[in-house]
């Protein structure tokens, strides 16, 4: 068990080298819109999603109602649930261990990137403590980085303008890196609907409609794809 936390939390360091700047960049959103460091650090720790703690802000910042904000932030993590089947396949290979359900908690985006990819290939007996070592580690880095960003505040802004925008590509920087890592092939049509269907979807309605609306395209044409190869 202990061996397997440790290698998990070994596999975690590209996930937190790439956790850090964009939880910086949060931290330092979140207090420049009027929240406090422990309030920005409060929200990492609790909601731990990347993208929906960005959208929270800005529904925050705009005057959004919580009956608004919750379902929003919501919608934007119920792919997670997708992520959890697959993943809870693989975990209960393993009738042995003693699997938590806290681990559904750490199941980011890219926690399940890098999951998707390596749990086949461990023992079952050691994917649960592996899976917990790369939670631990990507988690950390999350609250490590929110509450650098968060200390910084404004006061790095004003002095490196540039980096606002620097800041701002890092989220999306991290997801290509992890795909690229899992590989895209025969995901090529998946990935040209998801961006379609996004991209168009910014064009005429707000973001918190395009995003899940280019996720769930990317399913299901991906979904679509894999069925004709099993048939």
């Amino acid at each position: 068990m202990r061996s397997g936390v440790f290698s998990g939390l070994a596999d975690s360091v590209p996930i937190a080298a790439g956790y850090v700047p964009v939880a910086f960049s949060f931290g330092m959103a979140a207090v420049q819109m009027g929240l406090g460091s422990a309030w920005a650090v409060a929200i990492s720790a609790l909601v731990f999603a990347g993208a929906s703690q960005f959208v929270l802000l800005s529904l925050w910042a705009a005057g959004g109602a919580p009956l608004a904000v919750v379902p929003t932030v919501w919608l934007l993590n119920a792919r997670h649930l997708l992520y959890g089947q697959v993943v809870a396949e693989q975990l209960a290979q393993a009738r042995s261990a003693r699997v938590s359900s806290t681990l559904a908690f750490g199941l980011t985006d890219e926690v399940f990137a890098c999951a998707a990819t390596r749990l086949p290939g461990l023992p079952p007996e050691r994917r649960a403590g592996w899976l917990a070592g790369l939670q631990a580690g990507a988690y950390g880095a999350w609250i490590a980085g929110t509450a650098l960003g968060a200390a910084a505040g404004a006061q790095w802004i004003d002095r490196f303008p540039l980096l606002r925008e620097a800041l701002q590509f890092m989220l999306p920087a991290l997801f290509l890196s992890l795909l690229l890592q899992m590989g895209v092939r025969g995901r090529a049509v998946a990935l040209g609907a998801a961006a379609g269907v996004t991209l168009l979807g910014l064009a005429l309605a707000p973001v918190a409609v395009a995003l899940p609306a280019g996720m769930l395209a990317g399913a299901g044409f991906q979904l679509l794809h894999a069925g004709r190869e099993h048939d």
